[in-house]
């Protein structure tokens, strides 16, 4: 009961900023926005969306073999769509659990995958906010915006933290001291699967090339998505920088995480008209791109569908030593 209550609060909570955003609006302004946007850049907005998709399936099974997890690249994008899925379709079950969970049944190591979902997505938020905070260095140095210096301090901050956290994870002495607590009577149940989970981050605790390649390759992911919201504007006249794109898509999609809103329905539709409107794009035209890359977002995971409903009349493949490697 307590599940669906706060199921049905985020509903409620992304209905309310739907129509609140659309309160505030002209939308005859967005109609028109859209009905003027071209087709071959809305198409190849979707392709790059795709791309996007693949990339960070490249990054994560980047993350998998240093774990000494292999898996074919097929089998990590099918998952990769998977989580997409259910990201847009299905947000009550959760992405990353449904991708973590594929993993788990094709290799039978349900620590090693848990662990690389977390640590493909600290990665790639790490990867969001070095891009804003060399977007906004761009932006206060070379157009001379210093307004946009607090943007600028938050996103080096939201980098730190992240950062600080992920080396704490990889900490021994603080693994060790959270090892003490499973010693009380109320957690030795979870002691086991703890020490698996322990061991599992101690694989990335001296993996700086691959660490640092899945950085490198999510880099290449958030190029891609940027220039799709970039492709979106200009089917529609272009009035976004992509200087500002490249500022303000890595904090929406930091926002977007927060756990009180359905697959990014209502906070995009808030966050693009609030924040592209302090560089002075329209917010009719910030709204009218936000809507298209929601559709973007849908058609872009449908294929995830199409893979789970295959995955479901299939065999577990735990038993595949090829696919996972030596454990």
């Amino acid at each position: 009961m307590r599940a669906k209550l706060v199921n049905v609060l985020k509903v409620l909570v992304s209905l309310g900023l739907v129509v609140w955003v659309f309160s505030r609006v002209n939308l005859a302004q967005v109609g028109l926005q859209l009905a003027s946007a071209k087709l071959w850049f809305f198409l190849a907005a979707l392709a790059l969306y795709v791309l996007a998709i693949a990339i960070n399936a490249v990054k994560w099974q980047v993350l998998l073999h240093a774990q000494n997890v292999h898996i074919p690249f097929g089998a990590a994008l099918e998952f990769q769509f998977i989580g997409f899925f259910f990201n847009n379709f299905l947000p009550i079950v959760g992405g990353d659990v449904m991708r973590g969970y594929g993993l788990a049944r094709y290799t039978d190591r349900t620590a090693e995958a848990a662990v690389s979902v977390l640590a493909d997505r600290i990665v790639g938020l790490m990867a969001y906010m070095a891009s804003a905070v060399i977007a906004a260095i761009v932006a206060v140095t070379v157009t001379g915006r210093t307004d946009l210096e607090e943007f600028e301090w938050l996103a080096v901050a939201a980098l730190l933290v992240l950062a600080v956290g992920f080396a704490a994870l990889l900490s021994r002495r603080l693994r060790a001291l959270l090892s003490r607590l499973f010693a009380w009577r109320w957690l030795a149940r979870l002691s086991p699967l703890w020490e698996k989970v322990s061991g599992a981050l101690n694989a990335y605790r001296l993996k700086y090339r691959a660490l640092l390649l899945a950085f490198g390759v999510a880099i290449l992911g958030i190029l891609a998505t940027t220039y799709v919201n970039w492709y979106l504007s200009q089917s529609m006249g272009g009035l976004m920088p992509l200087w500002a794109i490249f500022l303000f898509n890595p904090l929406i999609a930091l926002v977007a995480m927060i756990p009180i809103f359905v697959a990014g329905l209502g906070v995009n539709q808030t966050a693009y008209p609030f924040f592209f409107g302090l560089v002075g794009v329209p917010a009719d035209h910030a709204l009218a791109v936000s809507l298209l890359m929601q559709v973007v977002i849908i058609l872009g995971s449908l294929p995830g569908g199409f893979f789970w409903l295959r995955g479901r009349r299939q065999k577990p493949h735990g038993t595949r030593q090829k696919a996972e490697g030596p454990a």
